[in-house]
């Protein structure tokens, strides 16, 4: 067996709000603190989740009740810095890192109120299906355009 350790990857760091191209405001409730006082980490998913749709939503990229295509999550991650707290107004910041055929990666960031620099960040990747059948299918040119806007090119 070889004893050689594999070399640890570099921790993540927090990104500055710059970094991202739109944001989203989440105010927390009541029920996403834990019995720490601070923010649970299931709630950071559902934080991502909400400013990616709502931001589909706001910019006719989805109606949730009836468009034919949709976008469905297929992997997702976080990263944490900083504790977020209730009561309080949470930034999201989204940036698409990579546009597919069929698939979106946005890097969304959570900043406390105004900060600076991330309280936490993840990845969250949506493919683009048909509503029916759940097979992918690609995502028009106008969507395209939309989704481009969110891009560093």
């Amino acid at each position: 067996m070889n004893s050689t350790a594999l070399p640890q990857p570099a921790r993540p760091q927090p990104i500055k709000r710059s970094e991202f191209k739109t944001f989203q405001h989440i105010p927390t409730r009541w029920m996403d603190v834990d019995i720490y006082g601070h923010v649970n980490n299931v709630q950071y998913l559902s934080f991502f989740d909400t400013a990616v749709n709502g931001w589909y939503v706001e910019n006719n990229l989805l109606d949730p009740v009836h468009s034919r295509e949709i976008f469905l999550v297929v992997e997702t991650g976080c990263h944490y810095f900083a504790e977020l707290v209730f009561p309080s107004i949470i930034t999201a910041g989204l940036r698409v890192e990579k546009l597919g055929s069929t698939s979106v990666v946005f890097r969304v960031g959570l900043f406390a109120g105004e900060d600076s620099m991330t309280a936490a960040h993840g990845r969250f990747v949506h493919v683009h299906v048909d509503r029916d059948s759940r097979r992918p299918t690609p995502i028009s040119n106008e969507k395209r355009l939309l989704l481009e806007s969110l891009t560093d090119q």
